[in-house]
Parts: C-alpha cells; structure tokens; sequence
C-alpha cells in the first residue's frame, strides 16, 4: 500500500464531508482543496554578502525537505545598489505529500513553539481564496539548528487554494488545523 499523508487522509475522510454540509455542494469536486504551499523569504541584505543567499536556500531546503531555489531581481533599483539578475531571496513550492507533510508540521510542532502563540491572524487571506501567513522568526521549525545560523530572519508562507471566496478558504484551512484567532 501506497504512503498517504495524515491530513490528506483526514482531507478525504473529514474535510470534504463538513465542507460538503457547510456550503451545500452537490458535487464533490466543488469542494474547496490546498493547491500549493509557498514558502518564500527576501534576503535584501543579500546585494552586500552573496553568502546570505546560500544560507536561505540552504534554511529553506532543510524547512520544506525540498530543494529551495534563489529568486532574482526583474529590474535595477539604484537607491538599493540593485542590479536586474541578482538573486535577492528564496523560494519553494509545495505541492501533493510533501505539501501536506509540510502542513502537518506547522500546524503540530513549529506554530506551538511560537513564544505567546494565541492563533494566527485571519486578515491574510486575497479575495480570491488564498491565505498568507508571515513567520518573523525560522526558528520554530525543529529541523533549523538555532546554533548554526548566522541571523534570525522571517519567512512568508502562502498558502494556494481552490476555493472561489475567503470564508470558503478559511473553513477549509481551519478544517485542516490552522488555528485562527477566535476575534
């Protein structure tokens, strides 16, 4: 038998049904699903050190179990010492196990470490269904070794849903464990 991830098991078996019941879908391909997770992280000091770059896709890559790739700068902006090419930041893209692997982690191990954690803010969310959540500190994964970075930086994950409102994307993210604040 084929490994299936925690919470798309839980997707299938609990998310779809409450989902179903809560917005009347007759169909179940209507039902709202996470697409993709974005973790993504500019590194502006990075025009001055190269270095710094290596070390975000390295933190990246070691949060994800992905390989993170550099970003680059589209156009010049002088009063940064910006050149058009230069990498400035880092990403990686999550999709299928991984992404809910990923999901599971956050929601199980690094949100509860974040120090007077009372939920996150549910204003994140575009208009059109997808959900963005700011990190100020990499350190709450467990996989990031506190001793061998070299400077506490933040990070942004964006998380991609088919759903066609915000409500739709917040119960669905709510169904699989983000835990919102109850304001």
């Amino acid at each position: 038998m084929a490994y299936v991830a925690r919470l798309k098991k839980e997707y299938q078996d609990k998310v779809v049904p409450a989902l179903t019941e809560e917005f009347g879908y007759k169909n179940v391909m209507q039902v709202p699903k996470l697409e993709k997770i974005v973790l993504s992280r500019g590194v502006g000091a990075a025009v001055a050190d190269k270095k710094l770059i290596d070390h975000a896709v390295d933190e990246l890559t070691k949060i994800s179990g992905q390989k993170a790739v550099a970003t680059i700068s589209k156009k010049d902006v002088a009063s940064f010492k910006l050149r058009k090419g230069m990498p400035i930041g880092a990403k990686v893209t999550l999709r299928g196990e991984q992404m809910y692997e990923f999901l599971d982690r956050l929601v199980t191990t690094a949100l509860p470490r974040v120090r007077d954690f009372n939920g996150i803010k549910a204003t994140g969310f575009d208009g059109r269904g997808n959900y963005n959540l700011g990190i100020t500190e990499q350190i709450i994964f467990p996989e990031i070794d506190i001793d061998k970075i070299n400077k506490i930086s933040g990070m942004d994950i964006t998380f991609v849903t088919s759903a066609e409102t915000d409500k739709e994307a917040k119960s669905l993210l709510t169904e699989l464990g983000l835990p919102f604040k109850k304001n």
